[in-house]
């Protein structure tokens, strides 16, 4: 399965808005908090790896002129 960037941000949105409602046990906050954390990194990296295949690809056309 393909690593959804839009539909991860808006899952960790509503993971915030969960937490933030007061609603949630504090068992049940860590859980979901331990999702964020989680969905989190995989944005970085998500992000890291588009950035550098950006910079490659900058750096390829740059050499090409």
């Amino acid at each position: 399965m393909e690593f959804d960037y839009e539909k991860t941000v808006i899952n960790i949105q509503d993971i915030i808005t969960e937490i933030e409602s007061g609603q949630l046990t504090l068992e049940e906050v860590f859980e979901k908090f331990s999702v964020a954390v989680a969905d989190l990194q995989k944005c970085e990296d998500f992000l890291t790896k588009s950035q550098q295949k950006i910079d490659l690809l900058i750096e390829t056309l740059e050499d090409d002129f």
